[in-house]
């Protein structure tokens, strides 16, 4: 360990902002801690449902600010986008080069999780599995998917947003709800929110990247300004508390994106500049950076499996015979969320199971010259491993 370690720090280019990648890991987290807290399959007379807390227990709504993490990831998002692009154009790459590159980069691995979980689903259906449960598990697997389609449009759309300032996307979202919850306008106008919305800390992230908003004094200013605007909302404007979505509620902050979730990521992006000074001396130290390395690594596996593993032990349990506490039971009270806590860990060793059999996916793989081809200056047995983050990081 202490080897990979070395070799790691090694292999990290010296003018790599470290935090960035550190930020990315915690937003990457935040979203699998969340899924695996939120969610519980319940079985229930032969079929499998999903079921949340937040419904028979509201006064978990602070933990969904905490698990709730999308702007964080966007914002830098936006950063690496804006600069990933600059250097492709002073390097004389095409925007169709760049853009290839990216999102090949992003949809290889999706493509190796569709493949198995239609094979799967043919699978469970063919040997009597009900459709009912079939169509639960595919849509947990599927639904995290949105994140991905968002990033890739904001992707595309680096060279033409990469200077726009943020307010104009806040406009439309103001706007969007003023029409929707002020005046009584349709539905589906909150979907506009779904581009606007997570344009503003795209946007910001943009900025950040050119010079523009990585100060202090913005970090200051939209935490405050955002958990203020956001405290209003919730207080006096009808806006729910929980910022994922909650089953039965009348207003989503999730699903579409509301002015109240755009606030909070303010909040949480000014929170994010702010720690990134901190970030950067914690990450002095090899082993810690070592530790984000390596999720930035496989972000993309973590993301996409991270539900596949939760519904492998769930699969597991039912052997058993018994509905297993926090596993398979209503998450009606305080025992399911001790119980779903004891469980963690066995989500945990599942998800890097699937880790070890589907990174590669992500990652790629290294041929043989690339493996043992030495570097100048240093025998072969000496030269550290590859450390490519430029999909989850920035130069």
């Amino acid at each position: 360990m202490r080897d990979l370690v070395r070799r790691i720090d090694a292999a990290t280019p010296p003018g790599r902002d470290r935090a960035v990648d550190a930020l990315r890991a915690f937003a990457i987290l935040g979203v699998v801690l969340g899924h695996w807290l939120v969610t519980a399959l319940v079985a229930d007379s032969g079929t499998v449902r999903t079921a949340s807390p937040l419904p028979f227990m509201p006064g978990l709504a602070p933990v969904s600010w905490v698990v709730q993490t999308l702007a964080v990831f966007f914002l830098v998002g936006g950063r690496v986008g804006a600069r990933g692009h600059a250097s492709a154009a002073a390097r004389g790459e095409t925007y169709g080069q760049w853009l290839r590159a990216r999102l090949a980069r992003l949809f290889r691995p999706v493509a190796a999780l569709l493949v198995v979980w239609a094979a799967a689903a043919g699978g469970m259906l063919a040997s009597g599995v009900g459709l009912d449960t079939v169509q639960t598990l595919v849509k947990l697997v599927l639904s995290p998917l949105w994140f991905l389609l968002v990033l890739a449009a904001l992707t595309a759309a680096t060279p033409l947003v990469a200077r726009l300032h943020p307010l104009w996307p806040f406009a439309v979202v103001l706007l969007v709800d003023a029409v929707r919850f002020g005046l009584g306008g349709p539905a589906w106008l909150g979907w506009i929110n779904v581009a606007a919305g997570w344009l503003v800390p795209y946007c910001l992230g943009a900025a950040w990247a050119r010079g523009r908003a990585g100060g202090r004094a913005t970090g200051w200013a939209l935490l405050l300004g955002g958990a203020a605007a956001t405290a209003l909302l919730v207080l006096f404007a009808g806006y729910p508390a929980a910022m994922v979505g909650v089953p039965g509620a009348a207003i989503s902050n999730l699903s579409p994106p509301t002015l109240a979730a755009v606030t909070f990521g303010l909040a949480q992006s000014g929170a994010a500049l702010l720690l990134l000074g901190p970030l950067r001396r914690a990450l002095a130290r090899p082993a810690a950076w070592a530790a984000v390395a390596l999720v930035n690594l496989s972000a993309m596996t973590i993301f996409l499996w991270h539900q596949t593993a939760m519904m492998a032990v769930s699969a597991t349990g039912l052997l058993t015979g018994d509905a297993l506490p926090g596993l398979h039971t209503l998450p009606d009270g305080p025992g399911w969320i001790l119980a779903r806590l004891l469980w963690l860990p066995v989500f945990g060793v599942a998800l890097l199971i699937c880790w070890a059999a589907f990174r590669t996916y992500e990652q790629g793989r290294r041929t043989p010259a690339a493996r043992t081809a030495p570097t100048a200056g240093s025998p072969p047995a000496a030269r550290p491993p590859k450390v490519d983050l430029e999909l989850r990081g920035t130069r």
